[in-house]
């Protein structure tokens, strides 16, 4: 077990070394957060030995888990702080969630498919992340009762900003959303001030599709 154990350790500091690093990531937060979290957790099981693979993987539903180096890049760009509160749309395999849980205060975690939800929220349990708090809803409506947050991050692509998400962000506060059509999108992020939304397009991406209210509507 000890073996399995170093074998990983030794995977996780490779994956930061040549992926993540070698790609321009320099936040030690984030860098930090993404030597502990143990990926292969996050997978299904077939497919352990990919855990650490420079590609997104199938997690069942349609859904997958992004590349380690998408997950690096937009929580860098969240700029974010240890007492930060952040709310994040679409919890999937719920890898994301635990790289922020390491970094800030709260995480606010929505997801609209029932067994992700569950297989997540055993997994936040067994791993101890107390300051993960789950929700199963459409996350195109945010979460209101506990807004508003510090940081927004969305995981799949929208076709534009949910109006909910702008409104439940945090003076001062900063969004991380793809957006764009089913097929590619824009990684965009939002800052927001007193005088409004600031946008700043971070390049191109491909996410599976945002459904809900505010997102795609269901096929």
């Amino acid at each position: 077990m000890e073996k399995e154990f170093m074998k990983y350790d030794r995977q996780r500091d490779e994956m930061v070394r040549k992926q993540i690093q070698a790609r321009g990531i320099t936040d030690a937060k984030v860098l930090a957060a993404m030597r502990k979290v143990p990926r292969h957790l996050f997978v299904n099981e077939a497919l352990i030995d990919q855990a650490y693979g420079d590609y997104p993987l199938p997690i069942g539903e349609q859904q997958t888990i992004s590349q380690p180096y998408i997950v690096a890049e937009m929580t860098q760009a969240l700029q974010l702080n240890e007492e930060d509160r952040v709310l994040e749309i679409g919890t999937g395999s719920g890898y994301q969630a635990a790289i922020l849980a390491e970094i800030v205060f709260r995480v606010y975690t929505v997801e609209r498919i029932h067994t992700l939800f569950t297989k997540t929220r055993k997994l936040f349990d067994m791993l101890r992340y107390h300051n993960i708090v789950t929700r199963y809803s459409d996350g195109t409506f945010g979460w209101k009762d506990e807004s508003p947050f510090d940081a927004i991050i969305v995981t799949a692509g929208s076709p534009d900003i949910p109006a909910p998400l702008i409104s439940q962000l945090a003076v001062g506060g900063r969004m991380i959303i793809p957006v764009g059509n089913q097929y590619s999108q824009e990684l965009v992020k939002i800052y927001k001030d007193q005088k409004g939304i600031h946008i700043t397009k971070l390049g191109g991406c491909r996410f599976v599709k945002l459904v809900g209210e505010h997102g795609w509507k269901e096929s």
